[in-house]
């Protein structure tokens, strides 16, 4: 609802002003919208149970919703760039700042303060990756949309005071500026999307769950660890050398004190532990 009335209200005033800066900004909370509706049906999705075709569940549906919307950023990048390129070298358009100009921004910046603080707060209590990136999404609106309003203040400046003018191109400017800070969003959440899909392990992760284990009475050695996210959940599948004429009891107890070892570390992760006898 908030992305549908600011892509709105920041369309409206774009058109009527004439500013990149906004109308680039309309754009990207448009793209704020589709984010958000693939985010919601991402999650519904993936906290679905595992099932006869999906054993592992459907986590990995956030990850393709995460890098869908690394895409979405991407296309509106080249789009801004090269409005604003054309404006600032082919065709000058003039821009006419009003009190409106500067309202949406601002309503723009008190909705995306409100809402990347909510969805950072949920991603954490769930670990969910799709929420992450929209909370980082909307964090970077908020400094792309502070960069807008600067950009309309030096074109203000520029018509107060004549020795400015040179600042009457800031606005094609500004928009600039939030295609640099979609680029370094498209980075931050490509990266982080292609580390999931291609089951990267969290860095450092091994280590500590290797040397945790270790440290668990009656384990010999721990190896053979491997780690990988689907969405939210983290899967760890370790084996372990322990004494090999301890009852079958025994050594399910052993483990099961050993996936509480790792639940510490990371919470909710789904172990596997496989015993050798040492």
């Amino acid at each position: 609802m908030a992305a549908i009335g600011l892509t709105a209200f920041k369309t409206v005033v774009g058109l009527l002003t004439g500013s990149l800066g906004i109308l680039a900004e309309a754009a990207h909370s448009a793209l704020d919208l589709i984010a958000a509706v693939m985010t919601l049906f991402a999650v519904r999705i993936s906290s679905r149970p595992p099932d006869r075709t999906h054993l592992y569940g459907h986590g990995k549906v956030e990850n393709l919703s995460a890098l869908f919307e690394t895409l979405l950023l991407v296309a509106t990048c080249v789009w801004i760039v090269w409005e604003a390129v054309r404006r600032l070298f082919y065709h000058r358009v003039e821009v006419d700042v009003t009190v409106w100009s500067f309202a949406v921004m601002v309503t723009s910046i008190v909705i995306d303060v409100s809402r990347s603080r909510v969805l950072d707060r949920t991603a954490k209590k769930y670990n969910s990756q799709a929420l992450e990136a929209d909370a980082l999404h909307f964090q970077t609106d908020i400094w792309s949309s502070t960069v807008v309003i600067l950009g309309l203040i030096c074109v203000k400046a520029a018509e107060w005071v004549p020795a400015l003018a040179f600042l009457s191109e800031a606005d094609a400017m500004a928009a600039l500026g939030v295609s640099a800070l979609v680029v370094w969003i498209c980075v931050r959440l490509g990266r982080r999307t292609v580390d999931a899909l291609l089951d990267t392990a969290p860095a450092g992760m091994e280590q500590r769950i290797a040397t945790a284990v270790e440290a668990v009475p009656g384990v010999r050695d721990c190896h053979q660890v491997r780690l990988r996210y689907s969405g939210p959940v983290l899967f760890v599948d370790l084996h372990v050398l322990v004494d090999g004429g301890q009852t079958l009891t025994q050594a399910h107890d052993l483990t099961e004190s050993i996936e509480q070892t790792i639940h510490q570390i990371a919470p909710h992760a789904d172990v596997t532990v496989h015993p050798e006898p040492a």
